[in-house]
């Protein structure tokens, strides 16, 4: 896809972060848009931002752990907007916890979001972009810890694992189709965004700091690792998808955890552990 000009993209998590960025980026080459999010007085100020520069925009209240939902989003997206080229399925969530100590609920609340949330706009959208009979993509957020793992962080590389996974066998299949549509997974860094703010903290993260940090101490030294912009992540992205990239790396923090990851497949979980400690005293 080289031109984004007269295409209808759907997002979700365009209420802020990475998904309002997308939304205005596209919006400034004239894409038309379909913004969800549960966010409702966040999507309202990004749809009128979008909206100032000419474009079509229509916003939708989207739990996206809720199948049923995503699917009707699809379908009133295509009777709004008369077809649809790209989803990005970009809604997510953050926690921290130690597996012995996170409950099953917060599990199962992560990968609802996190990985099913993907899964259904995936599906939901897939058969509605070709039906479009255009170019078409899908584009699916994992992270930079669906390259590499890191420790309170079960719940999250659990599921960006799985999207990273996920999407790699869904390109593959369209490669073999040899159609109009393709589909990128994206690997951020961090990314100056609300979402380690708004993360769940376990109490249990302390257990493992060797000064007994708090979590919202651990939260706010997570956070200011944060290098990359919202804006700058949202051009990668989309520079990503018209050069129809498999894989799209966000940041240098990201671009570095990957070749750790390459060159050290086992080592680099020693090195993770060690630089925790030391961070944590």
């Amino acid at each position: 896809m080289k031109n984004f000009a007269g295409k209808v993209a759907a997002i979700t998590g365009a209420a802020s972060g990475i998904g309002r960025a997308l939304a205005i980026e596209l919006a400034k080459q004239q894409c038309h848009l379909a913004l969800s999010d549960v966010n409702e007085t966040g999507l309202a100020e990004t749809a009128a931002l979008a909206s100032a520069h000419g474009i079509k925009v229509t916003t939708t209240k989207v739990n996206v752990a809720d199948k049923d939902a995503v699917h009707k989003w699809a379908t009133d997206t295509v009777k709004a907007h008369g077809k649809v080229n790209l989803v990005f399925n970009n809604a997510g969530v953050a926690m921290g916890g130690i597996v012995e100590d996170t409950d099953y609920s917060d599990y199962e609340w992560m990968m609802g979001i996190n990985m099913w949330g993907v899964i259904y706009g995936t599906k939901a959208f897939l058969p509605l972009i070709k039906q479009s009979d255009e170019e078409g993509h899908i584009i699916n957020i994992s992270s930079i810890f669906g390259l590499f793992s890191q420790p309170t962080q079960s719940a999250y590389n659990t599921a960006k694992f799985a999207v990273r996974g996920f999407t790699e066998s869904l390109r593959q299949e369209l490669d073999l189709e040899q159609g109009q549509v393709s589909a990128t997974c994206v690997h951020p860094g961090g990314i100056k965004t609300n979402i380690a703010k708004n993360a769940r903290m376990s109490d249990s993260v302390s257990k493992l700091s060797q000064n007994g940090a708090d979590p919202e101490s651990m939260r706010n030294q997570f956070e200011s690792l944060f290098i990359t912009t919202p804006e700058k992540a949202a051009q990668v992205i989309l520079k990503g998808v018209k050069n129809n990239k498999r894989r799209v790396l966000i940041g240098p923090d990201a671009r570095g955890a990957d070749l750790m990851q390459r060159m050290l497949p086992t080592v680099y979980q020693k090195l993770v552990t060690a630089s925790f400690k030391l961070a944590s005293r």
